[in-house]
């Protein structure tokens, strides 16, 4: 006789009672998706996970420790049979037929009155994916069909332009230091639901090239500001966009908080009264020297880090930096915008304690296909800058974490 396919269903669990036979790696898994159904779990095993047993100690479901017996999967709406005990496995299962309990077994589906499939979660969608074909048994294709469709749904290439949920407003996407694979699955996504897109020189370029022909990207650098200063005509490019119904992505390089200027339209856009949303990046200020192999911290050589913008240079009247203290700090100093005040804040480190020799690493273009590692000392960084023409965008990394990893390529 042939065999059918599954009928796929959702079981709502909540508040209704599930037990879990064994406590071991499988339970582990499953376990969390069980309790984020509000299921009232029991777990039947001598033994657990640390995990598990966190989650007992937690209340988040009760564990009885000790092994099967019959009866405890009466008044059971689903059972989860995974012990390493063969013969109660097969028990277990019988009882389970036997009081039309739906049941899971780990160790032999075919005996089993349920399957669990692979799922996912996307912005309110659950992906759940059972193959029917005599692949339907290997985890690791069902596994790769569900990632293909999440992510799928995540960076709106599975959903139909005209059927995107599009909101009026602004989202302030912070990109990530340069590499497009380093933008959050969140900002990726709301990149393929906008109708306009304000980018920075700085954002993940490569990003824009993906984006359909009916998306209007504008370059900030580009706005004409007339009597405005350029903040004040981005802020008013955004919020005129968004007062036109459009959903708006401000496109920033790293974090919209870091150096960024992002709260500056934050507050525009909530004077004006327009929706918007603020979603975290990767700084380049951690993932640039990480991707040259320098660690901001490492055990027993630098307990701290600090970030400092270096636009504006140390004997400038208008710096808000404390470049005496700085110099007193045994970690690690992380200086961004700072490539052409790099002489004299260098100068000014020495001046106030920093020794000569402290190491110097400058990242230019990081995480792209252009970076580069250029390493120095405070003594010898100015000079460094100039022979090896190192130019914007570079993170500047001083301490002896430089020294750390395994430097720079030959």
């Amino acid at each position: 006789m042939a065999e059918h396919p599954a009928y796929p269903v959702g079981l709502r669990l909540s508040g209704r009672r599930v037990v879990v036979l064994g406590g071991g790696t499988v339970a582990q898994r499953r376990l969390p998706a069980l309790i984020a159904a509000g299921a009232d779990i029991t777990v039947v095993s001598p033994q657990a996970t640390p995990s598990v047993e966190a989650m007992a100690e937690a209340g988040e479901l009760t564990w009885e420790r000790r092994t099967y017996a019959e009866g405890d999967l009466a008044e059971a709406w689903y059972a989860l049979i995974a012990t390493s005990d063969p013969d109660a496995n097969t028990r277990a299962s019988a009882e389970a037929e036997r009081h039309r309990v739906w049941c899971v077994r780990s160790d032999d589906a075919d005996q089993a009155t349920a399957w669990t499939p692979a799922t996912g979660h996307s912005e309110g969608v659950t992906v759940a994916v059972l193959t029917t074909d005599a692949r339907g048994r290997d985890p690791r294709h069902t596994a790769a069909i569900r990632d293909a469709v999440v992510e799928g749904l995540r960076d709106g290439t599975l959903v139909a332009p005209h059927h995107r949920t599009r909101t009026a407003g602004v989202a302030l996407v912070g990109g990530g230091p340069g590499d497009p694979d380093l933008i959050t699955v969140r900002g990726r996504r709301l990149l393929a639901e906008a109708d306009v897109v304000i980018a920075d020189r700085l954002g993940p370029r490569d990003l824009l090239a993906e984006l359909p022909p009916h998306v209007e990207v504008i370059d900030a650098a580009k706005i004409p500001y007339g009597r405005y200063m350029a903040q004040e005509a981005i802020n008013n490019a955004l919020i005129e966009h968004a007062k036109q119904g459009k959903a708006v992505v401000r496109l920033k390089g790293g974090d919209p908080f870091v150096f960024g200027r992002g709260m500056e339209e934050v507050q525009a856009l909530a004077e004006a009264g327009i929706p918007c949303t603020v979603v975290p990046g990767i700084s380049s200020s951690i993932s640039v020297p990480g991707a040259a192999g320098i660690p901001v911290t490492h055990r027993g050589v630098a307990h701290e880090f600090t970030v400092v913008s270096g636009h504006v240079a140390p004997d400038d009247e208008r710096s808000l930096v404390d470049w005496p203290s700085l110099a007193k700090l045994t970690g690690t100093l992380v200086i961004l915008m700072g490539v052409d005040k790099i002489g004299k804040i260098a100068e000014t480190l020495v001046a106030h304690g920093k020794p000569p020799t402290t190491p110097v690493a400058l990242v230019q273009e990081g995480t792209t296909a252009a970076q580069r590692r250029v390493d120095a000392t405070l003594a010898t960084v100015a000079e460094r800058v100039r022979s090896e023409d190192v130019k914007p965008p570079a993170v500047i990394v001083v301490g002896e974490v430089v020294r750390v990893g395994p430097g720079p390529a030959a």
